[in-house]
């Protein structure tokens, strides 16, 4: 096991301030992997002060020398690519295929597509008598969660740094061991010190100092709709400029004259992916009340394909949950799910047959709730899928809208034209198209509930920007 005691600050590994510690646990063994550092408020501090005198120097520096310096750093989350993927799979439990292609895939493209993003950007434009100026907004507090903890680092840190804003990034305490080898990193990119800094540790402590902390201008956090009113509330008292992308409780809407098996399979597998932990799966599937049975049919016969097993196995497509924690949130919703009512198409309560150890959960696939069962309208973050059926589009598209969130959403139809209209009238921040595939230079962020703000391609950049307007 490693014991790690240190914490990157101003462009070099210093000592821990405090003696506490963060244990890392393997979720498919739940034993300890290593331990990190529990950042304490003096190493926040630190971590600002040292943002703050890097932050001149870097918000002064080139388009080129920002893309040469980013370049440097995702040319080395390509040569670490297997390094990330398993260092994923052992803290967050992440099937090694999927840990490969997603993990570490997807946020190398999204690298690639910010260093596209950079070298086009016009951070100056004439409007009418004035010249206005897109600057660096300053500090920015990098909040990550543990469910993609490389994507959603590389989604805040590479466009603060291509925006000239320098950085403090406080990772999951569930997966911190991702952000250290990030942080590696940067150190080889030859980003100046300060640049961008790590501090390991508990929300409650580390990230609620950085939040509050009165040298950071913008705060980016990625989490739970309740730990986001609790951040919003915060930096709102500091008035510094927030992005908060937050949960979701996403239907997918299969139209009439669709593919059913197809666009149900799709179902199963986005919300089956990384183990159900995903804010953007499609957790509810609406399907013409005609067709609902055989839906259910085709999620019964598929399902089991699904079966939960090593993530460092190959061959295994749905690791563990992240923690014991997380485990019995899952279970306790399934158990309240079976309470109300619900017809077990697949999967249920209690634990996969030959898994008692480890943190893994039974694919699930319910049927017969009320639109308004918990089940149905709260966000699980796990394997889970809750089938409801609708008598006509206008009613697909009140259960589609009938949730606090807005994140994202799939409609499948015939024909591209008809799920395009009924997908304009959904209340969300994206909607998938007959199947239509990631995007790293989409806007990505939700409505409602699931936040404020937009991460990834321009978008993205821009909301670590701020605008001076100059009249002539």
């Amino acid at each position: 096991m490693e014991h790690y005691a240190d914490q990157y600050i101003g462009g070099c590994w210093r000592p821990a301030a405090g003696p506490d510690t963060v244990v890392v646990l393997d979720p498919a063994t739940e034993q300890p992997i290593a331990t990190v550092p529990a950042g304490t408020a003096a190493e926040v501090d630190a971590a600002v002060a040292a943002a703050r005198a890097a932050a001149p120097g870097w918000a002064a520096s080139t388009r080129e020398e920002r893309l040469a310096a980013l370049t440097r750093l995702r040319d080395g989350l390509v040569a670490h690519r297997a390094e990330i993927a398993a260092t994923v799979t052992a803290e967050l439990g992440a099937p090694a295929r999927f840990a490969d292609a997603v993990q570490a895939g997807t946020p190398i493209a999204v690298a690639s597509a910010f260093l596209d993003v950079l070298a086009d950007h016009a951070f100056e434009e004439q409007v009418g008598n004035s010249t206005v100026h897109a600057e660096p907004a300053g500090v920015v507090a990098a909040i990550t969660p543990w469910n993609y903890p490389l994507h959603q680092i590389v989604a805040k840190v590479v466009p603060a740094l291509a925006a000239g804003c320098t950085v403090v990034l406080k990772p999951s305490e569930e997966t911190p061991l991702t952000a250290r080898l990030f942080a590696r990193l940067v150190d080889a990119s030859g980003l100046p010190p300060g640049a961008f800094n790590l501090v390991t540790g508990l929300g409650t402590v580390a990230g609620a100092a950085l939040t509050a902390h009165p040298g950071v201008d913008v705060v980016s956090f990625t989490g739970s709709t309740a730990v986001g009113r609790l951040i919003g509330e915060s930096a709102g008292r500091g008035l510094k400029k927030l992005s908060l992308e937050l949960g979701g409780k996403s239907a997918c809407v299969v139209l009439p004259g669709a593919d059913l098996a197809r666009a149900v399979n799709a179902t199963l597998a986005n919300v089956f992916a990384n183990s159900g932990q995903t804010c953007t799966a499609w957790t509810r599937l609406l399907v013409h009340r005609e067709q609902y049975e055989q839906a259910l049919a085709i999620a019964a016969a598929t399902t089991p394909k699904y079966v939960p097993g090593d993530p460092s196995d190959p061959a295994t497509r749905v690791g563990p949950l992240v923690s014991a924690r997380q485990r019995e949130r899952v279970q306790e919703y399934l158990t309240g799910a079976v309470a109300d009512g619900a017809r077990l198409v697949a999967g249920g309560p209690g634990a996969p047959e030959g898994l008692d150890r480890g943190y893994y959960v039974r694919p699930t696939v319910l049927a017969d709730l009320a639109p308004d069962a918990r089940a149905a309208r709260e966000e699980i973050f796990g394997p889970v899928l809750v089938v409801l059926p609708y008598d006509d589009e206008e009613h697909a598209l009140a259960l589609a809208n009938d949730t606090e969130y807005g994140l994202a959403g799939a409609v499948w139809a015939a024909d591209d034209g008809t799920a395009v209209a009924f997908a304009r009238r959904m209340v969300t921040g994206q909607v998938d198209i007959n199947g239509g595939r990631f995007n790293p230079l989409a806007p990505f962020g939700g409505r409602r509930s699931s936040g404020v703000g937009r991460e990834l391609g321009r978008h993205g950049l821009e909301e670590f920007l701020q605008t001076k307007s100059l009249q002539f």
